[in-house]
């Protein structure tokens, strides 16, 4: 992607603004969480239990894109993949952290396994 996000007028200095900023709306970390999760096509990302629509789904994907979280490439055929880049991969434990906070804070969570979204070995 060519856009230069380095030019986007940002809230503050305050690395936690900046952080929303970029992953701060209701979707994006869902998005992140599966990746996480393995999920890779643009399909997959669709039947997560959230519902998100295309449109939403292809912003997302996108913004990850430029701001470099995630990479897309070609896979079979005329269908693409999106990959986690190290910038993406280092929100897994923040990610984990709010899954936690959740289970401890909010009622009726679904509790994951000891090995929801561990770094593959």
């Amino acid at each position: 992607m060519s856009r230069d996000v380095s030019t986007e007028k940002r809230r503050s200095e305050c690395p936690i603004a900046g952080t929303l900023d970029i992953v701060g709306d209701k979707w994006t970390l869902l998005v992140l969480r599966d990746l996480l999760d393995g999920k890779t096509r643009f399909s997959e990302f669709e039947r997560s239990p959230e519902q998100i629509t295309t449109n939403i789904l292809s912003d997302r994907l996108r913004r990850l894109e430029v701001h470099g979280l995630v990479v897309r490439r070609q896979g079979s055929g005329r269908r693409f993949e999106y990959h986690l880049e190290p910038k993406g991969e280092a929100l897994r434990d923040a990610i984990l952290a709010l899954a936690a906070w959740g289970n401890a804070h909010v009622a009726d969570t679904w509790v994951p396994p000891a090995n929801y979204l561990q770094r593959p070995d």
